[in-house]
Formats: C-alpha cells, structure tokens, sequence
C-alpha cells in the first residue's frame, strides 16, 4: 500500500470520483454518456444501478475497519478499484464532483467554506439553505449527472437523511432525481430497495451514509464509536445485498478518508500573530486553508506561512494551486472563491483558527480535506446478486 502521507494528484477523467456516474449512466444506456471506468462490459444486463456513498470511508480506513466488517473485507479483497476523490478532499466539493460528474474548478463548490466573492461573507457549504443566497442553481451551475439520466428516461432517486432535502448542497449535487428521507440504516436499505423494485425500466438510486465520517471526527478514527459505525455500515451493505433484484448492480464509494491529527500537530492562525498578519478572510478548513489577504499582502503572507509551518504544509498562491492542476480547470468566475493563498497540509497537521472557525471544530480529533493519499483514496466497490 501506497505511503499514506505522500501527495496524490486527482485522476480527473480516468479513475476520479467524478467518473463513477458518467459510466453508471454508460451502463444504463443513456446515450452520449462516456465510460472512463469501463463498467459498461462488467455490468452487461444491468438495468438498474444503486451507488452507496458511506462519508469518510477512505481507502486507508477498510484495513482498519476489517474486524468489524467483515462483508466490507471480502468486498474490498475481490477486485475492488481505487479512485481518486478531487481536491479539496471535503464532503461539499467530492459530493458536487460525484453528482456533476465534472471538476472542481468547474462546478465552483471549492471547499468546505469560501468566501463569496465580494464580500467579507464565507458560505459553509453543508449549513446552505437552499433558499438562501447564493442560489445553489447559480452557485453551481453545471447539470447533474441525476439530471442527465432523468433526461434520458431513467428513474432517478436520492435516498438520504431527511433533513438534507432542498439543501443548497443537495441541490448542487443531487438535482434531477425524486428524494426520499432515510433516518438510519434499516430506513436507508429500506427506501434505497424499494426505490430500484418501482420500477422494471432502467433506474438509477443513490444513497448517503454520513455516520462513519462524523464518528471519525468526533472521537477518531478507530474509536470505539468509529468501530461501531463501521460495522453499521457492514451490516448497510449486508441488507442491500440480500435485497438487490437479479438484474442490478450495487457500487460502493466514498467522499474522502479521514485522519487523526495529534495535538502537537495543530496549528492555531488565530493566537499566532504571525500567520494573521495581511490576512482579512479565513475559509477553507483545517487541512486546507484558503487565505484571502490585504492589497499587495499576496508576498508576504506566503512568506510567513512558509516560515511558520517550514514541511509541515504547502504554501501557494492562488495562480501556483490552479496552474498546479489540483482543482481542475478553472473558469474565470469560479477564481476568486479559491484564496489569494492556498495552504495544504502535510502528514498529519493541521491549521486551526480557534477565533474565526466555530468553537467545536478545535475538538475534532479527524480531519480531512489535503491532499494525502489517506484522504484522497476511495474505493469502488462492485457487487452483482
């Protein structure tokens, strides 16, 4: 297994999370849909296709979740595939790439906070009502890949926890498939089943699992509350298995992994006067800060953060980022949400911003959103009955 630590670059086009729906819609006939991930041949007879995203389930977290899962494990040691997530490595940008099927850089949820450009406002994007300001339809502006299917005669449905229904984040990434609220796994398997039997015709169902990331935050990975989610997302996959109708198929990814950042690890910007200096905006999170700085401050800024945080993170400017190819294109109205610097962390580090961050996220003990290969890696996961 590849270093944990070392950088992965996003394989955009040719084994991405945004590839996995573009080849799901290949298989389910909608014309013009591209294959990158060659599914068409495997899933030959395939009518309908549920994809299960479980939140934080890193390819570097099955190893650890192996004793307590055991159906993961055997998925996982039969031809399971490796993806790269897009960058940042956060739940808002990866969710947007899978159900756009496209870039970060062009469907412009770049991160977990960023500042709407002008303006001192910084959008949160999983606290975004659909309602509010910015219109997620304007926000993010490219159709999804649920729209697409819908288009072309598929029966699309979304299957999460009630309360994400007509988010600004649902409907960035979801748009274009009917919505069913799931409170927990039994509701979850329940609803996502019933959804592919509805219907004999082609059918796409997607379903979110978001338990194992928020233990994983909140207490760490391999916690005893982490061990307990893994095996709940075990026996998730147990109950969709010995439901799924002979002609489908069942595809299991994830947003990113997830990583335990020690406390001599962490960084504070907001007690430091030296990484505050020139900066007037904070956004990002804290394996990824976006810096928006001070007329003429873009120098000085990076100098100091360089200086502060020497291997312990990647100091550039917006120009070196996006020319880099970490986001992917990025058209000309989507720049100014990334920060005059981009700041991504190394190892296991953090930036903390214990002043401008909400107080809760000090105390997390995992982190994600840089670009390691523990938090870029996810699986693909294939299962037919």
């Amino acid at each position: 297994m590849t270093d944990p630590f070392v950088p992965v670059r996003p394989r955009y086009g040719r084994g991405s999370l945004a590839d996995v729906l573009p080849s799901v819609l290949s298989v389910l006939g909608v014309p013009g849909a591209p294959d990158p991930l060659r599914l068409a041949e495997e899933l030959d007879g395939v009518r309908r296709v549920a994809v299960l995203l479980v939140d934080g389930l890193g390819w570097y977290q099955i190893p650890t979740a192996t004793p307590y899962a055991p159906t993961l494990a055997d998925l996982a040691a039969t031809g399971a595939r490796r993806l790269t997530v897009g960058f940042p490595s956060t739940t808002p940008t990866s969710l947007v790439t899978f159900g756009t099927g496209d870039t970060p850089g062009r469907h412009g949820v770049l991160g977990f906070r960023v500042r709407v450009p002008g303006t001192g406002e910084v959008l949160t994007h999983i606290t975004w009502p659909g309602s509010a300001i910015p219109d997620p339809l304007e926000w993010q502006p490219l159709p999804t890949q649920f729209q697409r299917a819908a288009a072309a005669g598929v029966t699309v449905t979304v299957v999460a926890r009630p309360e994400f229904a007509g988010s600004g984040l649902t409907l960035a990434a979801y748009r274009g498939g009917s919505y069913r609220g799931a409170e927990d796994v039994d509701a979850l398997a329940a609803e996502m089943l019933a959804a592919l039997r509805s219907d004999l015709g082609p059918a796409l169902v997607y379903g979110y699992y978001p338990d194992l990331d928020r233990h994983g935050h909140l207490a760490g990975v391999d916690s005893t509350s982490w061990r307990l989610a893994a095996a709940e997302v075990d026996r998730l996959l147990d109950l969709l298995i010995d439901g799924l109708p002979a002609d489908t198929a069942l595809l299991v990814t994830a947003d990113h992994g997830q990583l335990n950042v020690p406390q001599e690890h962490r960084f504070d910007l907001d007690t430091d006067p030296r990484l505050r200096a020139g900066v007037t905006v904070v956004a990002g999170e804290a394996r990824v800060r976006y810096l928006h700085v001070e007329p003429g401050a873009v120098d000085d800024v990076v100098a100091a953060w360089r200086s502060v945080l020497g291997e312990a993170a990647w100091v550039a400017t917006r120009a070196e980022a996006i020319a880099a190819g970490w986001f992917g294109p990025v058209p000309e109205a989507h720049l100014a949400r990334v920060g005059d610097v981009v700041v991504a962390c190394h190892d296991s580090y953090a930036v903390l911003a214990t002043e401008t961050d909400p107080p809760f996220e000090a105390k997390l003990v995992a982190y994600h959103g840089s670009y390691t290969a523990t938090e870029m890696m996810v699986p693909l996961l294939v299962v037919r009955p």
